[in-house]
C-alpha cells in the first residue's frame, strides 16, 4: 500500500493539491498509511476518526436525519463524511470511509464487508460502494487499498 500512497503523493504534489480524510471502519489506518510517507505533510492536512454517530455529526458534520433515515453505513453519510472534512480542513480533495468491518454488525441489506469511499473537490462528489470479504483487518486494509486507488484516479482526472 505505500507504492500507492507514494504514488498518491506524488500526484497531488504535482497538481498542488492538499487532501483530508474522514474515517470510520478503517479506524485512522489511512491517515496513518499516507503519513507514513516522508513528506506528506506537503500536502496531507489532516483527518477524523469518526467512530461513532455523534463525532459523525457533531465533529464531521453528518446530519442527524440522514443517520436516521439511512445510517452510518450508507452512500449519503459517506457523502457528508467527505464534504464535512474537507470543508472544515479547508483542503481541496476530501474523502471519507465508513463500513462494517466485522465480525459483527453486518445485517442482510448490509453484509460484514460493505464499505463506501467518497472522494470529492470543489465540483464532484463520487461515492462508491464494495462488498469486502475476509477478517476485519483484511477488510480494514482493502477498503484503505481500495481508496487509494481511487484517490489517484480521481487526481488524473482532475
Amino acid at each position: 500500500m505505500n507504492e500507492l500512497a507514494q504514488k498518491a503523493g506524488r500526484f497531488l504534489l504535482k497538481k498542488r493539491l492538499s487532501l483530508s480524510i474522514c474515517e470510520s471502519c478503517t479506524g485512522g489506518m489511512l491517515g496513518s498509511i499516507i503519513t507514513s510517507i516522508s513528506g506528506s505533510s506537503k500536502y496531507f492536512k489532516g483527518g477524523i476518526i469518526a467512530y461513532s454517530n455523534p463525532v459523525k455529526k457533531r465533529i464531521a458534520g453528518v446530519k442527524n436525519n440522514t443517520l436516521r433515515k439511512f445510517g452510518a453505513v450508507s452512500e449519503q453519510t459517506a457523502r457528508q463524511m467527505a464534504q464535512g472534512v474537507r470543508r472544515i480542513t479547508k483542503s481541496n480533495i476530501g474523502i471519507s470511509i465508513t463500513g462494517i468491518a466485522g465480525p459483527g454488525g453486518g445485517t442482510k441489506k448490509k453484509p460484514v464487508g460493505t464499505v463506501y469511499i467518497a472522494i470529492t473537490d470543489n465540483k464532484t462528489i463520487l461515492v462508491f460502494r464494495f462488498q469486502f470479504r475476509g477478517g476485519r483487518e483484511q477488510i480494514r486494509k482493502k477498503a484503505c487499498n481500495k481508496t487509494l486507488k481511487l484517490l489517484i484516479n480521481f487526481i488524473k482526472g482532475a
